[in-house]
């Protein structure tokens, strides 16, 4: 079992506040704005072409500081429950993102707690790169892709990158990408709306 972090484990919506005050633009312009790029289906990064300024690249620095890391208060309710729960019922469990090396510590700060994990920065391979999902097979310790499932809230990133490497994909709705993003091809083995469903309806995922 593999489970991406923003929209899965960490609700980014402070993060994405963070961004909109260090551009100076009110909350709601700016979701409205990241809103549109998401059914656009375009890169995220392209969103400050809205705002204009420096690139996005040029910005991080910024927001981090401003960020702080993740807090107790980002993680979703359901997200330490359904790793104790999934581990319970007999699944290997990786948390694997496209997300800086310094995520893995603040997760386990705030209590989070799988078998396995990795960052993107740290793999040095991103999603939807099909190296990122053999890695994650590889540190699972090579399991038969069709014996993992992959939970993510992005089509584009997780849900059929994960299929075409041969898991079993999973779409958790939340956050922007899932209520906004279309599964066009069907790429989702199973669909839920939050952790503590996946951990009721993960042997759907298998037919």
């Amino acid at each position: 079992m593999i489970l991406d972090v923003g929209e899965t484990l960490i609700d980014e919506t402070r993060l994405w506040a963070t961004w909109a005050d260090v551009l100076g633009v009110p909350h709601l312009t700016f979701f409205a704005a990241l809103g549109a790029e998401v059914i656009g289906e375009r890169d995220h990064r392209s969103l400050l072409e809205w705002f204009g300024g420096p690139s996005w690249e040029d910005r991080v620095p910024g927001v981090a500081a401003a960020y702080g890391g993740f807090r107790l208060e980002d993680l979703y309710p359901d997200a330490r429950r359904a790793i104790t729960a999934l581990r319970g019922a007999g699944y290997r469990v990786a948390v694997m993102a496209n997300q800086p090396a310094v995520r893995t510590a603040e997760l386990e700060a705030v209590g989070v707690r799988p078998d396995v994990m990795a960052m993107s920065e740290t793999l040095g391979v991103h999603k939807p790169d099909p190296a990122f999902f053999a890695r994650a097979l590889d540190l699972l310790g090579d399991p038969p892709a069709s014996d993992v499932a992959h939970v993510g809230d992005r089509i584009d990133n997780d849900v059929a990158p994960a299929r075409a490497a041969g898991m079993r994909a999973v779409w958790i709705r939340r956050g922007p990408w899932g209520a906004l993003h279309e599964d066009r091809d069907g790429a989702a083995h199973l669909v839920v709306g939050s952790l503590d469903e996946l951990v009721e309806r993960i042997a759907e995922a298998w037919p």
